[in-house]
């Protein structure tokens, strides 16, 4: 999983494989946009595509070097790991992408955005408008 947050924004998290972690991010960050990652070795080429990118090791437990961290993305990883295990409990793979979009909507909903709780709720309503609200589509495998 790919998580790319903007500091004090949004996010925007996505269900990857290392081969296609290029693809998410040129397609969904502005090349005038300064990444700050870990060290991984995902975003060393990636990161020359863009006006700057900056990392921490936290292999050598540097976590934090001026204003480069990632703490606003472990942030946000730690929320979903914390309601994956505290609410939901276990989530198939085939089904990560919803519980994905649901944690990318409360972050991205949230009150620090100054988004409050009859708004979201709206908001929450407003996306069923017009659709049918079943687990499965006719068609679908019987255990999808």
């Amino acid at each position: 999983m790919v998580s790319l947050v903007e500091r004090g924004g949004k996010s925007r998290t996505f269900h990857v494989t290392a081969e296609n972690v290029r693809d998410v991010i040129v397609r969904n960050v502005s090349r005038k946009s300064v990444l700050q990652t870990d060290e991984s070795n995902l975003y060393v080429s990636v990161g020359e595509e863009f006006a700057k990118h900056e990392t921490v090791k936290h292999s050598a437990k540097e976590y934090v070097r001026g204003d480069v961290h990632t703490n606003t993305v472990e942030g946000f990883f730690s929320i979903f790991k914390r309601g994956m295990k505290g609410v939901y409990q276990h989530c198939g793979e085939a089904h990560l992408h919803r519980y994905v979009a649901e944690f990318d909507f409360r972050y991205n909903n949230r009150s620090g955005l100054g988004v409050e709780d009859t708004e979201r709720a709206s908001k929450i309503i407003k996306q069923a408008e017009g659709r049918r609200l079943t687990y499965r589509r006719i068609g679908e495998a019987k255990n999808a």
